[in-house]
């Protein structure tokens, strides 16, 4: 046991199909509970997606995701070098006072992901996002 796939994308939002695809393949490899892949691909879209669709101001580059699975875990790091944004502190703060009927559409794909990781770190690095989560396989 013990995998690391790292997958270059585009900014193309067809791309979020295949890191999912991915995903699925290391998962059932490294026998991960289906819980468990279930928010991991969730991790994974919600991040993504935000950096295809708020990263940048002109033409994507390149996303870099990184899969590392062991015995203990399943980390993720995502690397981008869209504009500068630390989802632990910049994104806004879901309505959970509001009835589900009256709330507006988005905005908890983020608070949502962070309650389901154990580890989640960002940090900016000379031009680059790095966001770093961590699922314990146990806990």
């Amino acid at each position: 046991m013990g995998e690391r796939l790292v997958l270059n994308v585009s900014g193309d939002r067809s791309e979020l199909e295949r890191i999912s695809a991915a995903a699925e393949e290391m998962g059932q490899r490294e026998n991960w509970p289906a819980a468990m892949l279930f928010k991991i691909n969730l991790a994974l879209e919600e991040f993504v997606l935000n950096v295809m669709t708020h990263g940048y101001h002109e033409a994507l580059t390149e996303i870099r995701v990184t899969l590392t699975s062991d015995e203990e875990a399943v980390s993720i790091e995502i690397l981008d070098d869209g504009l500068p944004f630390d989802p632990l502190n910049d994104a806004p703060a879901p309505d959970l006072t509001t009835g589900i009927e009256d709330r507006q559409i988005g905005g908890l794909g983020v608070f949502l992901v962070l309650d389901t990781m154990n580890q989640v770190h960002y940090a900016r690095e000379g031009d680059q996002n790095c966001l770093t989560m961590k699922m314990l396989r146990h806990g």
